[in-house]
């Protein structure tokens, strides 16, 4: 199968994703300590083991996702080039694509390899080999006949606008970069505004002020009133004696909307993991009095161009995280991100994340991301604009709005809980078996 960009299959692997193939390859001993009681391998048997590792990495995987330390699924090094076995991820979200990679591979290695694990040919390879073909070539038509059909244009257009301010983060939070910011939003807004446009959307803390300030720095509320283009602008917002990393939606008359706080914190990044122990640590060792929560937010947050799915930065590695919203009425998404702390390969996982996400929720996406890539992408995944880096940027593009559903948006991710009951029956039935062979 092809694989995406080198550098997104290499960080897989990082030191917390590497648990992931290690837990698989645990699981998998013990099932062979199960199967080889049962004698030399059959086809059926042979295929019966692929099919439980197939399902069992899905399970692990999807386990694993439900913590804040991921980044991305097996399916990601698809992204964002193989556009007909992506549309799969409409199916069941992005756990079809892992399992159907898994099985792939699977299949192959088992016609390569007898029951010693000596490469070598056996009677079973013939059958095998032609099983991966069919898996490989079913595949890629049904994608392929997804991409055909899926919906990327509906009867409600909307206009929107990206400014990609390119405020590099050493000077972000110092006066130069204050000035700058509110210098290169102002201008990107300004431009902007004189295009008919329904939202204007801004970098995750494009603003990197509270909200209570901006509001008060008069000439941003008249700014709006006076242009007449509603706004989505990153900035903090108080929380008790903590803050929140946040999306506001402004209305024409420059007062707050919505607000939509980020879920998703980078664990040390944003947020203390085991606060309650460590914090006491980390607290007399930094000169800060407050920390980044997570807040609370409507299942949808509203916008005066309608209801989005939203997201901050690390939550696009969350499938669950869009579908949710997604399901409670989300019409398009929006993602508002800042990239420069990392590598110039961030921004390229960042986006073809973003395409996974658009696909399987079937909504257009708009990202704008502070130092880029800001992009806009439709519901079969094509980048139809993808920024340069570390530029200032505007750009406005058209969308479509929808309230159409995918079976994975409808049903959620039905094809990891089968899996799970195909791994308790295994282990049920290896469980009785043991214990039958014991009495025996």
């Amino acid at each position: 199968m092809e694989f995406g960009d080198r550098h997104c299959l290499l960080d897989y692997y990082h030191p917390v994703g590497a648990g992931i193939p290690v837990l698989w390859a645990l699981g998998m001993v013990c099932f062979e300590e199960f199967r080889a009681s049962f004698g030399p391998l059959s086809f059926a048997g042979r295929l019966y083991r692929v099919v439980y590792g197939a399902s069992l990495w899905c399970v692990i995987e999807y386990l694993w996702s439900q913590s804040d330390l991921f980044w991305h699924f097996l399916a990601f090094s698809q992204s964002p080039h193989n556009l007909a076995i992506l549309q799969l991820a409409q199916l069941s979200g992005f756990t079809t694509i892992s399992w159907l990679i898994v099985l792939v591979n699977g299949c192959l290695a088992e016609a390569c390899f007898d029951a010693t694990g000596t490469v070598r040919f056996h009677r079973c390879s013939g059958l095998l080999g032609g099983l991966t073909l069919i898996l490989l070539g079913s595949a890629h038509l049904i994608g392929w006949s997804l991409l055909q059909t899926t919906p990327v244009t509906s009867d409600r257009p909307a206009q929107i606008g990206i400014i990609q301010g390119n405020i590099p983060n050493e000077i972000k939070l110092y006066q130069d970069g204050n000035q700058l910011a509110i210098a290169n939003y102002r201008a990107g807004y300004e431009t902007l505004a004189q295009q008919p446009l329904d939202l204007i959307i801004t970098p995750e803390t494009a603003l990197p002020f509270r909200i209570e300030q901006i509001l008060q720095a008069t000439f941003w509320p008249r700014l709006i009133r006076t242009e007449n283009v509603p706004l989505v602008l990153g900035a903090f917002s108080s929380e008790a004696n903590n803050f929140t990393n946040s999306l506001f939606a402004l209305d024409r008359q420059g007062y707050v909307f919505s607000r939509y706080n980020k879920q998703r914190l980078v664990p040390l990044g944003e947020y203390i993991p085991f606060e309650a122990v460590l914090g006491k640590i980390i607290n007399r060792l930094s000169p800060l009095d407050a920390h980044l929560v997570r807040g609370q937010n409507p299942a949808v947050m509203q916008t005066p161009l309608g209801p989005a799915t939203v997201a901050i930065c690390y939550e696009s590695a969350y499938p669950e995280h869009f579908r949710r919203q997604t399901a409670a009425g989300g019409e398009f998404i929006i993602v508002a991100s800042n990239d420069a702390h990392y590598s110039e390969t961030m921004p390229a996982q960042h986006h073809a994340l973003d395409v996974m996400q658009a696909i399987a929720n079937g909504r257009w996406l708009v990202r704008a991301n502070n130092t880029g890539h800001s992009g806009v992408i439709d519901p079969t995944g094509k980048t139809l604009w993808l920024s340069s880096l570390n530029e200032f940027v505007t750009y406005s593009a058209q969308i479509y709005l929808s309230d159409k559903k995918t079976p994975y948006v409808h049903w959620g991710n039905w094809l990891v809980k089968s899996q799970g009951l195909f791994l308790l029956g295994t282990g049920l039935s290896g469980y009785i078996s043991y214990a039958h062979r014991a009495r025996v």
